[in-house]
């Protein structure tokens, strides 16, 4: 970072396309605004979101620096911030506009937790705002997890997938399944907290479920609504497979008594940002005591275009994390 001209470094989308089209880029260093703060980036989590951002999915302005997830120390505090100080360790989501692809990110101070006190390092820091987070509010907040209850799981060697089982063990889950893309993954994903994990074509094989995550879409939607047990909750976050949307019927929920909710950290984020951040708080405390595991990977910012690929190609397991600073 050039602080006599307070320019900083990051990686930026000028044109929607592939993970060629990713380039570092100079820019003026942002500054918080009432109840935001600034962060040092030491290390930004590499998701399939930003894939999405990359792809023109989401309408952006650009040039456009993605980046949803970062850990790094406090560089300033806006106006109306006393919950956490200068120079003070973090995670943080930086969801809700993005950024953390760069030397310094902005975010609402409400979607911080601070590090100090606890023993994580910052790259496992920054594997954790996004999955972690998302995980607790899924289950807890949305699927309303009740003690012994059955929990269907898809994808459940990736990023969000590897936490949803252990929080679902966290929460008292009776029996957790994950499933697969393929069996190369079932061994990776059994470290995950599931009793038991299938390929995704099995899917007809394994019984009812209370709650079923589904991030992958496309046909998998439609078996995850047959797999629901009576009173069951299907809880839609993602179309990993990039298949046709699927239509559920409204007097099929009527006459079944299942449930179909969505989930989308970022707008929820935006809306809720107070209740995102206790759930971050709660994720970061879990993985510190040693009861969220995180498989993380770390690469240089500088290949990021690497992480893209590989999250895009679906052989990824666990977490990638980039490396920002030193």
């Amino acid at each position: 970072m050039n602080s006599d001209t307070m320019r900083m470094t990051a990686v930026t989308i000028p044109s929607f396309g592939t993970a060629d089209v990713l380039r570092r880029d100079e820019m003026t260093v942002p500054e918080p605004g009432p109840g935001e703060v600034s962060i040092d980036v030491a290390y930004a989590g590499a998701n399939f979101a930003e894939v999405l951002y990359r792809r023109g999915v989401v309408d952006v302005r650009l040039p456009f620096v993605p980046g949803i997830e970062v850990a790094g120390r406090i560089r300033a505090v806006g106006e109306g911030v006393d919950s956490v100080a200068v120079g003070q360790p973090v995670a943080a989501l930086t969801i809700v506009n993005s950024g953390g692809y760069a030397e310094v990110a902005v975010t609402a101070a409400a979607l911080v937790a601070p590090l100090d006190g606890l023993n994580l390092g910052l790259d496992l820091a920054a594997a954790l705002p996004s999955n972690s987070t998302t995980a607790f509010l899924v289950l807890d907040r949305v699927a309303r997890i009740a003690p012994g209850e059955r929990v269907l799981v898809h994808a459940a060697a990736g990023g969000v997938g590897s936490q949803l089982g252990q929080v679902a063990r966290l929460l008292g889950a009776g029996r957790v399944v994950g499933t697969v893309g393929s069996t190369a993954k079932i061994e990776t994903a059994m470290g995950f907290g599931y009793d038991e994990v299938i390929p995704r074509d099995r899917l007809s094989d394994v019984g009812e479920f209370d709650i079923v995550v589904d991030m992958v879409g496309g046909a998998t939607r439609r078996a995850s609504l047959d797999r629901l047990a009576p009173m069951g909750r299907l809880v839609v976050m993602g179309n990993a497979s990039g298949g046709d949307d699927v239509g559920i019927p409204a007097n099929e929920l009527w006459f079944t008594n299942k449930t179909v909710s969505g989930f989308n950290l970022a707008a929820f984020a935006a809306a809720y940002p107070h209740e995102v951040g206790r759930a971050l708080r709660r994720a970061v405390v879990a993985a510190a005591k040693g009861d969220l595991r995180v498989r993380v990977e770390t690469l240089p910012l500088d290949r990021v275009a690497d992480a893209h690929r590989r999250i895009e190609s679906g052989t990824t397991t666990g977490k990638l994390v980039l490396q920002v600073a030193s």
